[in-house]
């Protein structure tokens, strides 16, 4: 299973390289086949929405035909071939249809790992196991900075998504060879995602879920980019690095939260003190967004940091679902984070275009992050009235 997981890790590497990628490329793309910022934020919207509506049937074949079917099958159709289109793409169009199969190709990878992690270990270990997978599989994050930036300068787009399309492709063949089925559940209980939606437990968890990542994805997802060049004037190269700093304090993020509810002896307050320095460092960056790079750069890491809760409120909403309901259960909360993620790409390229014409660049990037900053903000607030995990 070593090796397994192993390969389901460097799938997950591919997913977070393709949610933040288009980030770096916004300006060669612009300049080669008229794709700019908000034509942009329409496919990543795609990858998102795809990746999630994908969440609840990834999580039913989980349940009754196992990971290693369902992430290879769905990794080599989807996340190669969505990666063939995209390096043979001449317009928008082939963009969006290239993001939207990746987000397909991509959708089971984490939870693929995360349903073994729930079939075959104990509710204590799985935070810090799941928050592990996601700390190192988040290199894909750095990946899609200074070093895609790079590769873009130096081979071109088109060769690098060939690249990636050929590599999708062995690592789905990896998975269908050396990825183990946990053995079934023994259970008789019969179960479906509306019994999970019925749980009073998980009822104030879905809200902070459903906004969680809109900072982090949305920023260094997209937005960086555009926003850093545009205010700052920043160069591609210049745009990779600080996406580099981005990344690199989400892992740290991410590998910091793992623990830190075995430290503290709750999941809850961990969540809600994390999330809560997440939605100030995003309003603080709307308020000060034109004041100074290094304070722009520097707020979209503590950000990246504070906004990696993701693991910890799985792991949170995992303590109250049933094991014959895994799979299930951890693609559903999964829906909820990528769905509102996906919503929130489409929607921020209309917020920005709409205040763009009206106000200019500077408010239209003050009001977007203000965006953000305000949905977790609220999204915390109801969580308050969330139950802490039950201690094992």
């Amino acid at each position: 299973m070593r090796a397994g997981l192993t390969l389901l890790c460097l799938a997950y590497v591919l997913s977070q390289f393709f949610r933040a990628f288009l980030a770096v490329l916004s300006g060669v793309l612009e300049a080669d086949i008229g794709t700019g910022p908000d034509a942009l934020a329409q496919a990543s919207g795609f990858w998102f929405l795809s990746f999630a509506a994908m969440q609840l049937p990834v999580g039913w074949a989980l349940d009754k035909i196992g990971p290693r079917r369902t992430a290879s099958v769905l990794l080599f159709l989807g996340g190669a071939g969505g990666a063939a289109l995209f390096a043979l793409a001449t317009n928008a169009l082939h963009i969006n249809l290239a993001m939207l199969l990746i987000g397909i190709g991509c959708s089971p990878a984490l939870m693929a790992s995360y349903y073994i992690f729930a079939r075959q270990f104990s509710v204590a270990q799985f935070a810090t196991l799941a928050a592990l997978m996601l700390g190192v599989g988040s290199v894909g994050n750095l990946v899609a900075s200074y070093p895609m930036a790079l590769a873009a300068e130096l081979v071109g787009w088109r060769a690098s998504l060939a690249g990636l399309a050929v590599l999708s492709a062995g690592v789905a063949v990896g998975i269908a060879v050396f990825v183990r089925d946990p053995e079934p559940a023994q259970s008789e209980e019969k179960g479906s995602v509306f019994d999970l939606l019925k749980m009073p437990a998980l009822w104030a968890i879905f809200p902070l879920m459903l906004v969680t990542y809109v900072p982090v994805a949305g920023i260094r997802g997209l937005w960086i980019g555009p926003y850093l060049s545009d205010v700052f004037g920043m160069t591609t190269a210049q745009v990779g690095q600080a996406s580099l700093a981005m990344g690199v304090a989400m892992i740290a993020g991410t590998l910091c939260y793992g623990p830190l509810d075995r430290v503290f002896q709750t999941q809850k307050w961990v969540i809600f003190f994390g999330n809560m320095l997440c939605a100030l460092s995003t309003l603080v960056l709307a308020m000060l967004m034109s004041y100074n790079v290094i304070v722009s750069v520097a707020l979209c890491a503590a950000i990246g940091f504070f906004g990696a809760s993701f693991p910890v409120i799985i792991a949170h909403a995992r303590s109250f679902v049933p094991a014959h309901l895994a799979g299930r259960g951890v693609t559903l909360l999964n829906l909820f984070a990528i769905g509102g993620a996906g919503v929130m790409q489409f929607a921020s390229g209309g917020v920005h275009a709409g205040v763009q014409d009206g106000s200019g660049t500077e408010v239209a990037y003050m009001m977007l992050f203000a965006l953000f900053g305000v949905l977790l903000l609220v999204g915390t607030l109801i969580y308050l009235l969330s139950r802490d995990a039950p201690r094992v």
